[in-house]
């Protein structure tokens, strides 16, 4: 085959140096004519390689395979050429068995597994170390005015995640159920020197549970009064969950999940907007605190029923009805025991509470606990 056209440039400055090619006289390497001082050289055909995501239609740009190079640099010569003659380009495909392999640096694998655990470990260290620290911090110093309102936003948002088209559209707003909740509320906080003016509400929806939101906000699931035993356990989790709020949990808890649903909108690139407001929603709503913050709730709703003189063995009874309905597999349970650590032992604790209390009445009359439970009626 004759010498054809090509155009060299030596990768180490843009100019570009006319020669011509041929394949050499024992087929094995191309050999480049006029090369520097009127030279030649020649490229062995097992080294040569395309070069990827430069090809244009008619020509092909080669490079050389360097197995010798460092580890830390691409193996692939700084040296372009570029040939345009369809002859020569085909007779290079046929004697080339791995022009078109893609070479990659000496152990990349390696490097890029050991590059993503780093970030994964990166991320994690931000979401399970310093965005609850930074909760914690942030919690402290928001304003009492600025946490009700944000803890506004978040009911809506886990509104959101429970499906409704619009806030307020799952409030239970039965005119003697409201007025049960808000005696049963009111005879709780009475004589307590709480930092929030309480609003409890009821949604709609069958799931069994109750969590609190933060700035005050309590939010009881139909579910949850229709699976309880009576209104001294519907009291019993209110004041619970009360006490998630003046210890400012739950305003901890969806921060760090705000924060972690920015993390997650650069990572992912796509937590944002109401995506990120139902991850917010869900977060809070499947509320898991720890077992100091559980205990601590525990022995503040303790405290409130028994300054309401109400007896805490609705606690131990709900805990009791809660307990039996354990499985091994947590998924299919209802939501207060799947978001909170139940034991027979908190309701033990209750039961001991109770016997040691003095003279108790129930929170609800019969009549406003069955209008309390027809609230969404």
């Amino acid at each position: 085959m004759l010498p054809v056209p090509a155009r060299f440039y030596d990768g180490t400055s843009a100019a570009r140096r006319d020669l011509r090619v041929m394949l050499s006289e024992d087929g094995r390497a191309l050999t480049l004519l006029g090369g520097a001082g009127g030279g030649h050289e020649d490229w062995p055909l097992a080294r040569l390689r395309a070069l990827p995501g430069q090809r244009v239609s008619g020509q092909i740009v080669l490079t050389l395979h360097q197995p010798e190079n460092t580890r830390d640099a691409m193996p692939l010569s700084p040296k372009r050429l570029v040939i345009r003659d369809a002859e020569m380009i085909a007779a290079l495909k046929a004697r080339c068995p791995r022009l078109m392999r893609r070479e990659r640096r000496p152990r990349a694998t390696a490097r890029l597994v050991k590059r993503v655990g780093l970030a994964v470990a990166a991320v994690a260290v931000m979401l399970f170390v310093i965005l609850p620290r930074m909760a914690d911090t942030l919690a402290g110093l928001l304003p009492v005015e600025r946490e009700i309102a944000f803890g506004r936003a978040v009911v809506g948002q886990i509104e959101m995640a429970l499906g409704a088209a619009d806030m307020g559209a799952l409030d239970c707003e039965a005119p003697e159920g409201r007025a049960a909740l808000e005696r049963m509320t009111a005879r709780l906080s009475e004589g307590a020197d709480l930092a929030y003016e309480l609003e409890v509400k009821v949604l709609d929806h069958e799931m069994v549970n109750a969590f609190a939101a933060p700035g005050g906000h309590v939010v009881l699931m139909r579910g949850l009064l229709d699976e309880a035993s009576g209104p001294d356990a519907v009291a019993a989790v209110l004041a619970h969950e009360i006490g998630h709020v003046e210890a400012r949990d739950a305003t901890r808890l969806a921060l760090r999940a705000a924060g972690s649903a920015g993390l997650l909108s650069m990572v992912m690139g796509d937590v944002t907007g109401g995506a990120a407001a139902v991850f917010l929603g869900e977060q809070v709503l499947q509320a898991s605190y720890t077992r100091e913050a559980e205990a601590a709730a525990d022995l503040f709703a303790l405290d409130l029923l028994d300054n309401a003189g109400v007896s805490s063995r609705g606690m131990a009874e709900f805990f009791d009805q809660i307990a039996a309905m354990e499985s091994p597999v947590r998924d299919a349970l209802p939501g207060y025991l799947a978001s909170h650590p139940v034991s027979t032992e908190r309701a033990e604790r209750a039961e001991r509470f109770a016997q040691s209390q003095g003279e108790t009445t129930p929170i609800l009359t019969d009549a406003e606990w069955r209008a309390l439970r027809a609230i969404c009626e």
